[in-house]
């Protein structure tokens, strides 16, 4: 009897031997045989990343305004992948704060806001040899960050997910079938061949939260076979999935749980005819339930368990701006997310998850958010 020897799947490009597929076991001859495709770049965008980072020493990242999971996992995966692999620093910018229930990410500390230091950040932007732009498709997508962006003389780099990218780069890798950014960053550096060198704390665990955040926990936007492929290596280092779970979801206040109850309660208005619902969130209520960044996070999905739904819209008024509203849209089979939040919220996004902002009171975005679930099919 043939003694089992042992493998290692790499990717796409790697055979394996007629002796070694009659030595797998059968379970393991399906794995290599359902024909998974990890890599999503040419020849030709291999050579152009990979000389950008050899040849920059001043290089930035930088992520969107009111950063998720996604954003910061995929940047800090990537500034990881860079100081590892060709050992050198990347500063990690965002134009504003980020969820209170990410700030045990590794290198979180290390993150810098526009809105806190702008100058300095300016100055970093103008001297930047090299610009990655993750997780948004649109240098408006960074708001205030946006001229200093644009004005820049720095290559630069798009790696992002959402539909319609329209920056002016040198290097676009945009796949909007992707569950997550953060699933990218992944597929570059196993491609270029370097996963291995990469740890546990600092690339496996954010890329793991980023993909986990982007899709509810792996309940939406997550049908890929190779997205758990991708999971399967991340685990190889080590991380643990269940910690990373609770440190994301199990961690509000219970300011924030109240909060929850009270929109659910008495905020939530269900239109069953329409399959659609909506509630909105005052800067008052906000301030009665000692409301920081986070704290909504999410809740747009908690309608979608009523049977039978298959849109959920949140409105958020702006605690610092007037007449500010922020829009959250989630949806299910045929309604589309991105599409209502074009059409009536000045957004976008992706097919079942989507946002956008009016610039209106309260309660004029309700009766806007009223019409939108208007235009759905009965």
């Amino acid at each position: 009897q043939s003694e089992t020897k042992p493998f290692q799947v790499t990717n796409k490009s790697q055979f394996f031997s007629f002796n070694h597929f009659f030595a797998l076991p059968l379970h393991l001859l399906n794995v290599l045989t359902m024909n998974l495709t990890i890599d999503i770049l040419n020849n030709e965008q291999i050579s152009l990343l990979d000389n950008i980072l050899k040849e920059s020493k001043n290089i930035i990242i930088c992520a969107h305004k009111s950063p998720d999971g996604d954003a910061l996992g995929s940047c800090i995966g990537f500034a990881n992948f860079i100081e590892k692999t060709y050992n050198k620093t990347a500063n990690i910018v965002v134009p504003d704060a980020f969820p209170d229930f990410l700030k045990w990410l590794p290198d979180n500390e290390k993150i810098l806001r526009y809105d806190k230091r702008q100058e300095y950040v300016d100055k970093l932007l103008q001297s930047a040899d090299a610009i990655f732009c993750l997780d948004f498709n649109e240098s408006s997508r960074i708001e205030e960050m946006q001229q200093s962006l644009d004005a820049s003389p720095a290559k630069k780099i798009m790696i992002d997910h959402h539909l319609n990218p329209s920056m002016e780069t040198v290097l676009t890798i945009s796949h909007p079938e992707m569950s997550s950014t953060s699933e990218l960053i992944f597929r570059i550096v196993w491609q270029m061949g370097f996963f291995e060198q990469q740890d546990s704390h600092h690339f496996a665990i954010p890329i793991y939260c980023g993909m986990m955040t982007d899709t509810g926990g792996f309940t939406y936007n997550s049908n890929n076979p190779e997205i758990y492929f991708i999971i399967c290596q991340l685990l190889t280092k080590h991380i643990d999935k269940d910690k990373i779970y609770r440190n994301v979801f199990n961690n509000y206040s219970s300011w924030a749980i109240r909060l929850r109850g009270y929109i659910l309660c008495q905020k939530l208005n269900v239109f069953e005819d329409r399959h659609a619902s909506y509630f909105a969130i005052t800067k008052e209520e906000m301030k009665d339930y000692h409301f920081i960044k986070g704290d909504a996070e999410g809740l747009v999905n908690e309608p979608l368990r009523i049977k039978g739904l298959k849109m959920s819209i949140s409105l958020r008024e702006d605690d610092r701006k007037e007449n500010k509203v922020w829009i959250s849209i989630r949806s299910i089979d045929e309604v589309r997310s991105d599409l209502i939040a074009s059409e009536f919220f000045n957004g976008g996004g992706h097919e079942h998850a989507a946002g956008g902002k009016l610039d209106c009171s309260i309660s004029e975005a309700e009766e806007i958010a009223k019409l939108a679930i208007s235009s759905l099919n009965q």
